[in-house]
């Protein structure tokens, strides 16, 4: 298990270190290393040295390194897991997942890094050619997130590499051994040193500041908060940084009363409990139509009480530990105030007593004004809503700053489509609860975020177009 920074191909102790706690039972997994301003800088020195060296090798070599990273953490992915698993809290079955989802974004880039497109064309005019070359944009800032510490470090890395960038990857500090595993596993692959560099911060946020001040940074790659997405907005408009914000979700559902509920009930559970509820995808308002109601809630609160809550490596779990006591207790604060507003709870919404932060699974009716509606829960805690017209439950389902993916279930594909197509959101599953795909572009719109990840469009985010007249 790595446990150090990653600083120009070398694995180095930091400033200090601090703990990483197991959140099933509050013990210490392990003490990792933090950065002062002293490794940031040799951070910021070693990713700019290898810079333009690194930019002239050939996409072919680039995709060769992508693709062993990939095959190994296939080889490796119940190990990896594990990791994710302990450090993180989630039960198995979505730590699996994870893994193979994050080994799947180092496989896709692999593909794309030999297949950037250009352009050469003769100009209107007829006095020139117009040549278009995409080149990489640079030094770029990766910030990932707790809840899937291993798939938001490769969708990020993944489409780095391919581009030809070097980078620093600063992983949320309540699981950072995952993506020193995935550094390892980039170390092992190939990787030049000082392409990838991993710095653990004592202070995020005057570090991260002071980085995007720095005239040799021109990337910032973001997956977090809305809060803290504006924040770095403003940071990086003063040296005008690029940046791809992945940000917010309170994903909306709609349920129209033609829906077949023996499809609708488990693809939801995937939408709403994929990660214990923990992702930014995560089904948080249900909007179900009055005609079906009283029976979709009914088997709604039956599926969700069978999950069985528990350590996340135990065989039996399905529904693991929130990442920290902190957020656990988040999720309770949320469910208690809906409770106070009207929520009526038919499943869970009560706080467990004893050590580990856990929340159980938990089902809410709710009217349409509920405060629980205006937070991104990130817990497995399920609010419906019943409303009457198409027009209303879309009205109702729009009426939000976020936008990043919305969920429509209908028997009639002219239906869903309808109402997909009066969604504001970056992206939209008709009668699935998973559409994240390595392949597939993934983003928001409104105050989502900007850019996309993944697809043919994340390698761009790594990318500047040239375009070069010529003279004929």
């Amino acid at each position: 298990m790595r446990s150090k920074l990653y600083i120009n191909g070398e694995w180095v102790d930091g400033s200090g270190t601090m703990p990483v706690y197991d959140p099933s039972d509050g013990s210490v997994i392990a003490d990792v290393a933090i950065a002062g301003e002293a490794e940031c800088e040799a951070a910021l020195t070693a990713a700019d040295a290898a810079a333009v060296a690194w930019a002239k090798t050939a996409p072919r070599f680039r995709s060769e390194i992508l693709r062993k990273a990939f095959e190994i953490m296939t080889s490796e992915s119940e190990a990896i897991a594990k990791l994710i698993s302990r450090e993180n809290g989630k039960a198995m079955p979505d730590a699996r997942g994870e893994a193979a989802y994050a080994a799947e974004f180092f496989r896709w880039f692999a593909e794309e890094a030999v297949r950037t497109p250009g352009d050469f064309r003769k100009s209107p005019s007829g006095d020139k050619r117009i040549l278009v070359t995409h080149q990489p944009i640079g030094l770029s800032i990766l910030i990932t997130p707790w809840n899937f510490p291993a798939g938001m470090a490769t969708r990020k890395i993944g489409p780095a590499v391919a581009a030809g960038c070097t980078m620093i990857l600063k992983p949320a500090s309540e699981t950072p051994l995952t993506a020193m595993y995935i550094v390892d596993v980039m170390e092992r692959a190939g990787l030049p040193k000082g392409v990838l560099n991993l710095v653990l911060p004592e202070k995020s946020g005057p570090a991260i500041s002071k980085m995007l001040h720095d005239k040799r940074v021109k990337n910032l790659s973001f997956t977090g908060s809305t809060e803290v997405g504006r924040v770095l907005l403003k940071e990086a408009a003063d040296k005008v940084i690029r940046c791809s914000m992945e940000l917010g979700g309170n994903a909306q559902v709609i349920v129209h009363d033609d829906a077949d509920l023996t499809v609708t009930i488990p693809q939801l559970l995937l939408a709403k409990m994929r990660n214990g509820g923990a992702a930014c995808t995560s089904a948080n308002r249900i909007y179900v139509q009055r005609p079906i109601a009283d029976k979709f809630i009914a088997e709604l609160t039956k599926s969700m009480s069978a999950f069985v809550m528990g350590r996340g490596t135990d065989a039996t779990t399905t529904l693991g530990a929130s990442v920290s006591m902190k957020e656990r207790n988040k999720i309770a604060e949320i469910v208690d105030e809906s409770i106070a507003a009207g929520g009526k709870v038919l499943l869970g919404g009560v706080k467990p007593s004893g050590e580990g932060a856990f929340y159980p699974a938990t089902v809410l009716t709710v009217d349409k004004n509920n405060p629980i509606l205006n937070h991104e829960i990130f817990g497995p805690v399920a609010p419906v809503v019943i409303f009457d017209t198409d027009e209303e439950g879309i009205a109702l389902a729009n009426d939000t700053e976020f936008g990043l993916i919305s969920y429509v279930f209908s028997a009639s594909l002219a239906r869903a489509i309808r109402t997909a197509e009066a969604m504001e959101s970056g992206m939209v599953a008709i009668n699935k609860g998973v559409i994240s795909d390595p392949a597939a572009p993934f983003g928001g719109v409104k105050q989502s975020g900007l850019g996309r990840e993944g697809g043919f469009d994340g390698i761009h985010e790594f990318l500047q177009t040239k375009y070069i007249g010529v003279e004929i």
